[in-house]
This record gives structure tokens, C-alpha cells and sequence, in this order.
């Protein structure tokens, strides 16, 4: 699915343990830095502010019903909504949503060599967005202080044998994890966060499926039993990944599930979703 915003186009990908779709979108860098847009969508300096406002206004466009949660004295959202959301960032720099006083929904950046990517929940859960290119891994790349062998083993398989294409895969599945987690990898190293064989190519949920070259790949993600220990709020909350093949370069896209759901009837438990996997790989 997209929407042309502005010469933006918003895509949505969507999860199986997931109530509404995540929308994304992507725009050149800007070329000056503190560059300020104008128009419909302006919502305060900073490029990431200004994809940001565009992925909301798509979101309030179709009416997700992330939209309800707020309390009935704070009125209904306006369409035009650039003056209304701000971006800001936690205590470990996890980017925030705020709308007016409230926190909104999960979003997520990444920037590649020449574009800024943003992503924004349709509910509930945490996301974590990333992309990585083949040419990212050239030469005497420490392969082995990042990926796992049986790691790179099944992630050659969905990167057509090719080392560099499968190490920028895993890596964009691992840097997106960590977003959704919100440490990065301040709490956890790129060994602690394990890989398992994709459960197949995805069906559905973006713009380019069906073809060969843009298959969607999803990965159950899991911790190990020492990253848990450091971030115990991981625990017991399902985490996967989809992955788009773009040519050489690859997108994904975390989602996490959130300890309890709102929109998902009261004191829905987590042990209805899959668990995230303890373990070495």
C-alpha cells in the first residue's frame, strides 16, 4: 500500500502479532543542515520532524484507531496536525511521539548514504527501523563480532549466497531489534541479539511483493540469556522482523510487543504471543 504525499510515498508493512500496520516512508537528505519545510506537513525544524508529520497525517487519515486512546477531554485530532505532534528523544535517545501532552505511537529512524527513513506504529507496539547495503561490509569486515555462524548460514539463503548481501541483512535485522527494544546497543551487543532461520517469504503488506528482487522476509528475533539479564523488560514480549530486499541494500522493520495492549481488550496477558527466544545461537 502507498499514499503519494508531497513526493512522499507512505508504504505500510504488517505483522501477524500486530493490530494495525506500520506506515514508513523515506526522503532524500536534505542538503543544508537545520533546513526547514513548508507547506502542508510543516511541523518545526528538522527533517525527521517533517517525515514524522507526514506519516501521522497518513495515520489520521485512515483512521487507525490508535487514534481513540486519548482521553475524550482532549477533543478530537485535527487533520492538520503540524503544530500539534513533536518529536523528541529518552533518556538512551530513543526518538518519542508526543501529541500535545500525550505520548503517541512507537516511532523510529534510520538513515542510509542518501536518504532519512522514518517509521511510525498504526498501534500499540514498540518498532525499530533500519537499512543496510552490501558495500557496508567490504573487505576484512569483523564478521565474527557480530554474527553468529548459523546466523550467516540461513541468511545466505534469503541473500542469494552472497556474504556481503546476507551480512547487511542480518545487520539491518539486528539494528532494527535493538530500536524496538529501545537500548540500541547500549544495553545489548550485536552477538546478544539473535537471528533465527526466517519462517518464509511474507505475503502482503507492501507495495513491492511479488517481486523477485523486494521479497519480505520474516524473522523471529530472540536474546540471549546474558541480554536479558541486562534488560529484563524484554522478557516474555514477542519480536520479529521484516525485511525488504531492495537490490543490494535491505530494509527492516522490528516490531515488539508491548507488556500490555490497550486497544486489545483489558489485561490482555503477553502470553497469548509468541515469547522472545532465550539462548545462544
Amino acid at each position: 500500500m502507498g499514499m503519494d504525499n508531497q513526493e512522499l510515498t507512505v508504504q505500510t508493512v504488517n505483522f501477524s502479532h500486530g493490530k494495525g500496520p506500520v506506515f514508513y516512508a523515506s526522503q532524500p537528505c536534505w542538503p543544508m543542515a537545520g533546513q526547514i519545510p513548508t507547506g502542508r506537513g510543516k511541523n518545526g525544524p528538522g527533517q525527521k520532524q517533517h517525515l514524522i508529520s507526514r506519516l501521522w497525517d497518513h495515520l489520521v487519515a485512515v483512521k487507525n484507531p490508535f487514534c481513540r486512546q486519548i482521553p475524550d477531554n482532549q477533543g478530537p485530532f485535527p487533520v492538520q496536525v503540524g503544530q500539534f505532534i513533536r518529536v523528541i528523544q529518552g533518556p538512551l535517545g530513543r526518538p518519542q511521539l508526543l501529541l500535545g501532552d500525550h505520548m503517541g505511537p512507537a516511532i523510529s529512524f534510520c538513515a542510509s548514504s542518501q536518504n532519512l527513513w522514518a517509521a511510525l506504529c498504526g498501534d500499540a507496539h514498540d518498532i525499530g527501523i533500519d537499512v543496510a547495503q552490501s558495500h557496508e561490509f567490504q573487505g576484512k569486515y569483523p564478521f565474527y563480532r557480530v554474527f553468529h555462524p548459523r546466523e550467516l548460514s540461513h541468511a545466505l539463503k534469503s541473500a542469494e549466497k552472497d556474504l556481503k548481501k546476507a551480512a547487511a541483512l542480518l545487520w539491518s535485522v539486528k539494528e532494527a531489534a535493538a530500536k524496538a527494544l529501545g537500548c540500541g546497543f547500549h544495553l545489548v551487543d550485536p552477538l546478544q541479539v539473535i537471528v533465527y532461520p526466517s519462517t518464509g517469504e511474507a505475503t502482503g503488506g507492501a507495495a513491492w511483493t511479488g517481486a523477485k528482487e523486494n521479497c519480505i522476509y520474516d524473522f523471529p528475533v530472540g536474546l540471549s540469556k546474558k541480554a536479558v539479564k541486562r534488560f529484563p523488560m524484554a522478557q516474555g514480549r514477542s519480536l520479529r522482523v521484516r525485511s525488504i530486499c531492495q537490490g543490494k541494500m535491505w530494509l527492516s522493520i522490528a516490531l515488539l510487543q508491548r507488556q500490555s495492549y490497550q486497544g486489545d481488550g483489558p489485561g490482555r496477558p503477553v502470553s497469548q504471543s509468541p515469547k522472545i527466544q532465550t539462548g545462544e545461537a
